[in-house]
């Protein structure tokens, strides 16, 4: 069992307990340790193993070594994509500069078309003439003095 175990102990200490179930049954627990605080904690997750005595020294050591193993694939896996991860991030800022270097470009370019974008707005109608309901003081005035002479 401890050959089996010195994959997992590589570069971490793992505890080890037993504890007696009933009269014929035994836990034993498997318990790596973090390597530092920002280690996931999937590479921690304890192995129980529960059976007889006969059962542990026959099986015990088969399911540390799976055990090991699993281990040191999900630490490469987490590993692996950690790596990815920050390639994708590192991709995502320079996109980021790129497009703010494009951007600041394109109003110095487009400063010398601005004069199109008046004359799209004064085509539009004055607002006050089209949104009265009653005529203007103005337009009431002049037509009594013309209607009522």
């Amino acid at each position: 069992m401890f050959i089996e175990l010195m994959p997992l102990l590589a570069g971490r200490t793992v505890m080890i307990t037993v504890a007696r179930v009933d009269d014929r049954t035994l836990r034993v627990n498997v318990i790596p340790t973090k390597r530092n605080e920002d280690e996931n904690a999937a590479l921690t997750t304890p192995l129980s193993y529960t059976g007889t005595p006969e059962e542990l020294d026959r099986e015990l050591g088969k399911q540390v070594a799976g055990y090991a193993e699993t281990q040191q694939q999900l630490g490469s896996t987490l590993a692996q994509v950690k790596a990815e991860m920050d390639a994708a991030a590192k991709a995502a800022q320079e996109e980021a500069k790129r497009r703010a270097a494009e951007r600041n470009k394109k109003p110095s370019d487009s400063k010398s078309e601005k004069p199109a974008a008046p004359v799209a707005q004064s085509a539009t109608p004055p607002p006050a003439a089209s949104m009265t309901l009653f005529p203007a003081a103005e337009t009431t005035a002049a037509a009594e003095s013309s209607g009522g002479a």
